[in-house]
């Protein structure tokens, strides 16, 4: 017997049914565990953001949401894992900013993945200000003290890693204002920010949540944000360009990435969940302590920022010599 087109579609979406396969496979996900993989160590921001996340998504979709730490070479390690996983959804990246950028200050072809298109954006969860930070103790209260300190004495600062934002927005002030101060890189913001208080170094490049408890106490002082504009975090900061200081805006972010070729319902179900995720009251105030404000969005948004840091920086990156240890 003959079958109708209408009998053969109807058969079509019984086996995908029965399968999982298409759409109304998507509509089931997810059906196991997800694992969201930070390619830095537990303890940092990028983990603390994370584990909030995950907590959220697994109350929202009645699954476990595991995070997996893959730290090692600014990030890269992590990121390659991501890459080769299945596109299926149940392995992530949360990643910072740092993404955009790491292969770009390691050896060519670290990581054997492709940063702009390698990946599926899935949303871009937040933005983190960054801002120069002096100790109290130095007597470096304002940028114009440190212009002033800096004629007389050689100065350092600090940043979280060679190849960072935090390293990169440092070299653009150097080459913006004529500083010398002279790039003293940690292994993380852990060790900066101790070296910081413990008076080894007198500045340093960094985001406010982890400075925001010696802010308040008066051991720090927050020179500028090196944003387009004041920053609600910190707003009686001004920005480098108030300063006079011009094109040095650098903003650090996180973004929620999945393995190329993710099924677009799966890619818009998890785009959802972020969104109403980020604006839950609990999760903004906990976000504002690790310096960090919602964004949100479509993953187009995290795919534009992506491609624009990695053009921007890929440019300054090579202009000046910037590597990573």
């Amino acid at each position: 017997m003959k079958q109708t087109r209408r009998q053969a579609l109807a058969l079509a979406l019984s086996l995908a049914a029965a399968t999982g396969a298409g759409p109304l496979w998507a509509q089931s996900y997810p059906t196991k565990p997800i694992t969201i993989v930070v390619a830095y160590p537990a303890g940092g921001d990028t983990d603390a953001l994370a584990r909030l996340y995950a907590e959220k998504l697994s109350t929202r979709i009645g699954q476990p949401v595991v995070i997996d730490n893959k730290p090692g070479a600014s990030g890269v390690i992590g990121s390659s894992i991501v890459s080769k996983a299945p596109a299926d959804g149940y392995t992530l990246l949360f990643a910072p900013s740092t993404f955009s950028i790491a292969q770009l200050v390691l050896k060519a072809g670290a990581g054997g993945y492709d940063v702009l298109n390698g990946f599926t954006p899935i949303i871009q969860t937040g933005t983190l200000p960054l801002a120069l930070v002096s100790t109290s103790a130095s007597g470096i209260k304002s940028f114009k003290d440190l212009a002033a300190a800096a004629k007389s004495q050689p100065l350092t600062y600090a940043s979280p890693g060679s190849g960072s934002p935090m390293h990169i927005l440092g070299e653009m002030v150097n080459k913006a204002t004529g500083l010398k101060l002279a790039h003293v890189p940690y292994k993380g913001v852990a060790p900066a920010v101790n070296d910081l208080l413990g008076g080894h170094v007198p500045l340093t490049y960094i985001t406010l949540g982890p400075v925001a408890p010696y802010l308040q106490g008066g051991k720090l002082n927050v020179l500028a944000i090196a944003d387009t504009k004041r920053s609600p975090l910190a707003p009686n900061v001004p920005t480098f360009q108030e300063l006079g200081v011009k094109d040095v805006e650098v903003t650090a972010w996180h973004g929620l990435f999945g393995p190329k070729g993710m099924p677009p319902e799966v890619v818009k179900t998890l785009n959802a969940h972020f969104n109403e995720i980020i604006k839950m009251p609990d999760v903004v105030a906990r976000m504002e302590t690790l310096g960090a404000l919602p964004l949100g969005g479509t993953p187009e948004t995290l795919a534009k920022t992506n491609a624009s840091d990695f053009a921007r920086f890929g440019r300054i990156i090579k202009e000046q010599g910037i590597q990573a240890d």
